[in-house]
């Protein structure tokens, strides 16, 4: 294997755990919606 392959061979990995890694941590960072309950929210009396 030529040094060129090598070398890009090691860039495109870096690259690629780069972006997963990054994309996982925003994932796991975001705060979650608020997201209404459809039963509670539809009921015409309250409780």
């Amino acid at each position: 294997m030529s040094a060129s392959a090598l070398l890009m061979l090691v860039v495109t990995e870096v690259a690629v755990t780069a972006f997963t890694l990054y994309f996982f941590w925003k994932v796991l960072t975001v705060p979650p919606k608020p997201e209404p309950d459809s039963f509670e929210d539809n009921d015409e009396v309250e409780r």
